[in-house]
């Protein structure tokens, strides 16, 4: 749109920023519309009223969400495709009963937890809670029967932690493409942030509400070798495929920074290749064609049987690639109306480092409407042209899409599928979820700002 300039200052870009917000908040939350349909209105609005040329407005959102979708939709796919392999193999019951080995009877709530934490990197949170709780009542079953907070709050937490924090999930994929931040440092920074912000508000906080609420272990799902198959891979292969993705991943970042330093030259074939094959869409189908080999046609899995079990990973990401590109939609028309530009001057006025106003944007959007990917994605969206404009660092990018992947997860409560998911299968009611998951949440979200604000100091970004 070169043959067009924004000629409205910047409190009226502002409130038309706002009222955009204000309206998905409405639409999701009152009128019940889909994320999807809403985000895609609003963009369309926004560019209306922001006074975009009729002709440009279209190709303005089209470019938004193809460009989000481009980078995110492979990622979260394939970390999907993952998730799924080790769900149906076996793999999640094979690390859970390792761990619990290794730890001992007396640690089997930290080995649960580190189970699934490991287990949590590439399958979505959801998806990993499910998986995990069969595991979590049998074992609590065997301790007892009497510590059923202490063996799920932990185990969930350790989901939910890495979902938010640690690529390939959605929010911090997205939050990066936004942003323009290294996803292989992003993955560095979120897994050293994510072990002990778990530790504290996972395990330690599952032994205080298991001692204020002490619960007996339902049978929500009955035996646990009920649906688990007769074979599961081993153990040392289902690590292999669990840590592969990140280790290549980490292996683009190095080389990229060993090139920045001038160590290896980046015009050099074999360098070229190596960097290629780290790249995040790359590894990840690495992993897969691996994972599909090892939990699949080495188990005897059948050629349509395995293409099934691929199929059955898309469904539930469907509509959080849909509601990622949307967001990107939003994110590109604001960009593209100057809404960006005059949010970032605003800011800039105020002092407001943006590390901060990203977190502050996230947390209300999530307490809001309750979808972290929402609330990532419309941050995203309101600040990407300031970080842009901001000359920032890689490290100090880092911390911003990890400050805005924070916040996403402050305070889950009614309006969060995962309160319900949660309250649900450990068996809680309305008033002991909220006084033990919410709160969790929340501690959780408040740690991890608190480390980011810790490495963005160092970094120098204060």
């Amino acid at each position: 749109m070169e043959d067009w300039t924004q000629t409205l200052g910047t409190v009226p870009l502002l409130f038309i920023a706002s009222g955009g917000v204000a309206l998905i908040l409405f639409l999701i939350i009152v009128v019940r519309l889909h994320a999807f349909v809403v985000l895609v209105l609003v963009s369309l609005l926004t560019a209306a009223i922001a006074g975009i040329p009729a002709e440009h407005i279209v190709p303005a959102m089209l470019d938004g969400f193809g460009s989000t979708l481009a980078s995110v939709a492979l990622v979260v796919s394939f970390g999907a495709i993952l998730g799924r392999l080790l769900e149906a193999s076996g793999g999640a019951r094979v690390i859970a009963v390792r761990m619990v080995a290794v730890f001992g009877q007396k640690r089997a709530a930290l080995a649960l937890g580190a189970s699934s934490l490991i287990m949590g990197i590439p399958m979505f949170a959801d998806a990993g809670i499910v998986v995990m709780i069969p595991i979590v009542f049998a074992v609590a079953r065997r301790m007892g029967g009497r510590s059923l907070l202490l063996y799920g709050i932990s185990s969930a937490a350790a989901f939910s932690i890495m979902h938010v924090l640690v690529p390939p999930h959605p929010g911090p994929v997205m939050a990066s493409e936004f942003f323009g931040a290294n996803i292989g440092l992003v993955l560095v920074f979120g897994l050293l942030i994510a072990l002990p912000v778990w530790y504290v508000s996972g395990y330690l906080w599952a032994r205080l509400v298991n001692a204020r609420y002490p619960m007996v272990i339902p049978t929500l799902f009955g035996a646990l070798d009920d649906d688990q198959p007769q074979t599961p891979p081993r153990v040392g292969w289902v690590i292999f495929i669990l840590v592969l993705p990140m280790m290549l991943i980490l292996l683009n970042t190095g080389f990229d920074t060993l090139s920045s330093a001038g160590v290896v030259d980046d015009d050099t074939t074999w360098v070229k290749i190596v960097m290629v094959i780290g790249a995040s869409p790359v590894a990840l189908l690495i992993s897969v064609l691996v994972a599909i080999l090892v939990l699949g046609k080495f188990r005897g899995e059948s050629g349509s049987a395995l293409e099934k079990l691929v199929d059955g990973a898309f469904g539930p990401v469907a509509s959080v690639i849909l509601i990622t590109g949307a967001g990107g939609m939003f994110g590109g028309v604001l960009r593209s109306s100057g809404i960006g530009d005059a949010l970032y001057a605003s800011l800039d006025g105020l002092g407001l480092p943006v590390v901060i106003a990203a977190y502050v944007i996230s947390v209300a959007l999530r307490v809001a409407q309750g979808s972290a990917t929402v609330a990532i994605a419309t941050t995203g969206g309101l600040l990407g042209t300031a970080v842009s404009a901001g000359n920032f660092n890689e490290i100090e990018l880092v911390c911003i899409v990890l400050a805005a992947a924070a916040g996403s997860r402050f305070a889950s409560h009614v309006n969060d599928s995962a309160f319900w998911l949660v309250g649900n299968l450990l068996k809680m009611d309305v008033k002991t979820t909220l006084k033990t998951w919410t709160v969790q949440s929340t501690i959780e979200s408040l740690l991890s700002f608190a480390a980011v604000l810790l490495i963005y100091t160092i970094s120098g970004g204060f």
